[in-house]
């Protein structure tokens, strides 16, 4: 099955943080990625522990706006490259070991337009702000791991 490639790993320990780039990170069910502040289950909003976004979605963002800034600039957890994020609820998406669970789009907030002015726009069209997901299977993941679609097992009756 073709897949992509996890290209980056970004984390915040607190709401408008610093970013922390790494090369591997934790995964798990109950905290998502290790050290970032949105994994931890929280009753009734589980839908957002990790955010993925594609590389050449950042890149059109940044053709749009004619600036240059580096991805984790958009805050999300992970960059995939060569892969097409599913834009569907409830498909799975496996990075590594990790199975995610897509949840819905990440939208994206007005903190946008104080890094650039049209920012927010440009990540309106398409899920281009990326996608957020719920972690199914934990593990460890790093920089360079495979991304694919994961069907889900057909159980018999």
């Amino acid at each position: 099955m073709a897949g992509g490639i996890l290209k980056g790993i970004a984390r915040h320990a607190f709401s408008r943080g610093p970013i922390e780039l790494v090369q591997t990170v934790r995964v798990t069910v109950e905290t998502g990625l290790d050290g970032d502040f949105r994994g931890a289950l929280k009753p009734g909003r589980n839908n957002r522990q990790v955010s993925l976004m594609e590389v050449g979605d950042w890149a059109q963002a940044m053709r749009e706006v004619g600036h240059d800034l580096p991805w984790w600039e958009r805050r999300a957890n992970l960059l995939v490259e060569d892969f097409d994020l599913p834009q569907t609820r409830g498909s799975l998406v496996r990075v590594g070991p990790v199975l995610l669970e897509i949840t819905k789009e990440c939208d994206p907030c007005s903190r946008m337009e104080t890094i650039v002015e049209g920012l927010r726009g440009a990540l309106i069209p398409d899920w281009r702000g990326g996608a957020l997901a719920r972690v199914i299977e934990g593990g460890q993941i790093s920089v360079g791991d495979t991304i694919q679609i994961e069907t889900p097992a057909v159980h018999p009756e």
